[in-house]
């Protein structure tokens, strides 16, 4: 039993120390009049209210496209394709007040800070998802510029420029560089093309950092289960 309870104090410090943060609050956003963008200009920018959601600091912000197949192009441009996202204090109705914004300089998208899990591409499948790097694993801020609302609503290449396609059933995570209060503060995100992928999607707020097991905290996970299973073979076998 005394190895036993070590394993079981093993997966707790594990657990405690990849998944002790705030439960997500999932918001809602309206859909601001009028597009804006690059060239083609057909980006619909929507707006969400932080102020009043129950946590009085903001870490992170969280994405997922949900569309399976809803809306949108195929191949690398597949799923939600994100313009831009910024937090700004002012109360904009339209989208072309939110593209003259200049939003809390609080975003990093390098990978240390902006945590992409890419989805599923519908055919014909491209190597990697549009405004990703050469890995396809990570935002390439270069293209997707993710703190303008310049997106050219193209599939064309060249010609496309300015947002990240998400993939079907992708996610994108934002641990924000410094706590940022939500008294009086606004969401603005932008989806290129403004064919109803955003109404499929889930967005999420936390006053915690999204965090990820650490590869120390997985290998000792997997010392545990190789324990636990030795453990379970001298005692039962």
């Amino acid at each position: 039993m005394k190895q036993l309870t070590t394993l079981a104090l093993v997966f707790a410090a594990i657990g405690w120390s990849t998944m002790a943060q705030a439960i997500p609050i999932n918001i809602t956003a309206a859909k601001l009049t009028g597009l804006t963008g690059g060239s083609p200009a057909n980006t619909a920018v929507y707006r969400a209210d932080l102020d009043s959601l129950g946590i009085a600091d903001l870490a992170s912000i969280t994405i997922r496209d949900n569309s399976s197949g809803l809306g949108g192009a195929t191949g690398q441009f597949s799923g939600f394709d994100l313009d831009a996202i910024i937090l700004s204090g002012t109360y904009c109705t339209d989208a072309g007040c939110v593209a003259g914004l200049t939003g809390l300089a609080v975003f990093d998208y390098s990978p240390a800070s902006t945590l992409f899990t890419m989805g599923s591409q519908r055919p014909p499948s491209d190597p990697r998802l549009f405004g990703t790097d050469a890995s396809g694993t990570n935002v390439d801020d270069s293209v997707a510029t993710l703190g303008i609302f310049d997106g050219n609503s193209t599939t064309a290449i060249p010609g496309a420029d300015g947002f990240l396609s998400m993939g079907d059933n992708g996610t994108i995570s934002f641990n924000l560089t410094s706590l940022v209060s939500t008294t009086d503060l606004y969401m603005y995100f932008g989806e290129v093309g403004d064919n109803g992928e955003v109404a499929a999607s889930s967005i999420e707020i936390s006053d915690k950092p999204v965090t990820v097991p650490a590869p120390a905290s997985l290998a000792l996970m997997g010392l545990g289960l190789v324990g636990l299973i030795a453990f379970r073979r001298r005692r039962f076998g």
